[in-house]
């Protein structure tokens, strides 16, 4: 692992950091803020997933989560979004290929070899953390933005016991009848009899989270006729699913929208992470 960047930052540490991933077959970036209590031991962990055309970057330096990490004691996980380099497949439209990994394992060519999101967040990169970092990996929580946001919930209900919380901003809810989903589902696993178990919706129907929930999606938001919120919010309905879904008035897609609320997110995450 080679360290890209390390600054002061809210009395913590915020790091960039470099490794060659199995997963991925490339190298792969991600950063991590770790408060002023890491110094003494262990703190928990909250992961935050990015969406379309991000990088770790984007949240790290737009979402303003260390202020309130830094106040509850707690680290931040910023993975990358997608393999990346000059030798991993990419698409000209920008909600495919690189910047648009979904956080599942693509099984089809010219994806296959490199797209292994789902193994990289939730396999190798918390192995490699745990063993390099100051973190208690027995308290995790989750959050995410638009794709993230549906890889944070999947990842929450397909694992059970993992995260002790989750919350999204604008997820995407239900791919598997959205233009954002059934495209990338198509070219990343081919036929739809072949698509896995990586739909929010059809998980809440299912097994749903053992945990508390939060959404936050904008009422103006841009893209909101491909998040299928409405979706989500009957099937947290129907199981009588503990956690809130909050549209809020005039917000978009943006960071902007993530930034108002991230203290709220933070918040509700200590509030699980330390019961």
């Amino acid at each position: 692992m080679e360290t890209i960047s390390e600054n002061r930052c809210y009395g913590g540490t915020q790091g960039v950091f470099k490794h060659s991933s199995k997963a991925c077959s490339c190298d792969m970036t991600f950063a991590v803020f770790l408060p002023e209590e890491a110094a003494h031991g262990p703190v928990p962990v909250l992961w935050f997933l990015s969406g379309l055309t991000c990088t770790h970057e984007n949240a790290m330096v737009k979402a303003g989560a260390q202020a309130w990490a830094a106040e509850q004691g707690i680290a931040l996980v910023y993975p990358d979004t997608s393999p990346r380099g000059d030798d991993v497949p990419n698409d000209e439209a920008y909600d495919l290929g690189q910047g648009a990994g979904f956080y599942i394992d693509a099984t089809q060519s010219p994806w296959d070899q490199h797209f292994k999101m789902w193994t990289y967040v939730t396999d190798e990169l918390p192995a490699l953390l745990a063993e390099n970092f100051p973190l208690d990996m027995s308290r995790q929580s989750i959050t995410g933005h638009s794709m993230g946001g549906h890889g944070a919930l999947t990842m929450a209900m397909a694992l059970p016991g993992r995260f002790k919380s989750v919350s999204a901003f604008a997820p995407i809810c239900h791919p598997t009848v959205s233009d954002w989903g059934r495209k990338q589902f198509a070219a990343y696993w081919g036929d739809e009899p072949n698509w896995g178990p990586h739909d929010a919706t059809l998980l809440m129907q299912g097994s749903g989270f053992d945990g508390p929930i939060l959404v936050d999606t904008g009422t103006d938001d841009q893209f909101g006729d491909l998040l299928g919120t409405e979706h989500f919010a009957q099937a947290m309905a129907a199981k009588r699913q503990e956690g809130q879904i909050r549209l809020q008035k005039g917000y978009d897609h943006s960071y902007f929208f993530i930034a108002t609320f991230m203290e709220d997110h933070v918040a509700f995450h200590a509030e699980a992470l330390y019961a």
